[in-house]
């Protein structure tokens, strides 16, 4: 497949692709991009095409899934193409089976992967451990593709401190421990860069609110939806933020959709989160995670 030039990538946790339709097809509409990752999409393979199979055809796409009924699924919905598509990673671990949280395609000449990474619940869970033996196989089979490649999704891992609105909430909780964010380094040692983050690595940037105790307005966020490019397509990069927007209003998902634009910016290079937050920076300290005591 030749690749194609002007390319706008999404991830974007919509978080019930069923309950998000009145929000996802007008956003399509709105913004326009040419491959599409979804995480959580909570469907079967044929409830989804049922779904959407006819409104994605008249707008142009072509869909790779990987469904599970009412928890998990991802996938790929492209207008430059769809090739060689692998679901899931293979001999990867389950719990205790393999759950659908991968997806991967070549579109325009780039192999996508589509993750949406295990929570991991709580250090000392079960889970825990399963989140790091899977982000491990994902490392395994990424490595193994070409180079031209991009891992996008819901990772549920913040990168650094500077990804969370406060450390100090977070202690004893999962996303930003140390060995969640060694795997994900590891992940990333293979020559994958935060787009986003190299584009703005000064700048308050989240892309998931907590649904409860306003957090979304307070600004009181995380950034663990990312999108880790290799060099032949980060070199390419014009624009990478936060769809702000797509986070307000009724019926939201929990999570924005994160955008780059490969080759040229349709928008302009607007900054890192669109609209940014009115809310001032939090004080450390001053808020905890909603469900803490």
């Amino acid at each position: 497949m030749r690749t194609l030039r002007g390319v706008r990538i999404v991830t974007w946790n919509v978080n019930s692709v069923k309950q998000r339709v009145p929000r996802l097809l007008p956003w399509l509409d709105e913004r326009k991009p040419d491959v599409v990752c979804l995480q959580e999409t909570k469907l079967t393979d044929d409830a989804f095409g049922a779904l959407l199979d006819d409104e994605l055809h008249a707008r142009g796409y072509e869909a790779a899934v990987h469904g599970q009924g009412a928890w998990n699924g991802v996938a790929i919905l492209s207008k430059v193409g769809i090739e060689d598509v692998v679901r899931g990673i293979p001999d990867g671990p389950g719990f205790p089976d393999p759950e659908a949280r991968a997806v991967t395609a070549t579109c325009g000449g780039i192999r996508f992967t589509c993750v949406y990474v295990p929570n991991g619940r709580a250090p000392d869970d079960p889970h825990y451990a399963y989140k790091l033996e899977w982000v491990s196989a994902l490392k395994d089979m990424v490595e193994a593709g070409p180079e031209a490649k991009v891992v996008l999704g819901d990772v549920n891992i913040a990168p650094t401190d500077d990804d969370v609105f406060d450390p100090a909430a977070y202690v004893g909780s999962t996303h930003v421990t140390a060995p969640e964010r060694d795997a994900l380094a590891s992940l990333q040692a293979l020559g994958l860069r935060d787009v986003v983050r190299d584009r703005w690595p000064d700048e308050r940037v989240f892309s998931y609110w907590d649904y409860r105790a306003g957090m979304f307005h307070k600004d009181l966020g995380m950034r663990i939806d990312l999108v880790l490019a290799s060099a032949p397509v980060a070199e390419r990069v014009k624009a990478a933020w936060i769809d702000r927007q797509a986070r307000k209003g009724s019926g939201p998902s929990d999570h924005a959709p994160v955008i780059v634009d490969l080759d040229e910016a349709p928008d302009g290079d607007i900054g890192p989160v669109v609209p940014p937050p009115s809310a001032k920076p939090a004080k450390r300290g001053s808020h905890k995670l909603p469900q803490s005591p």
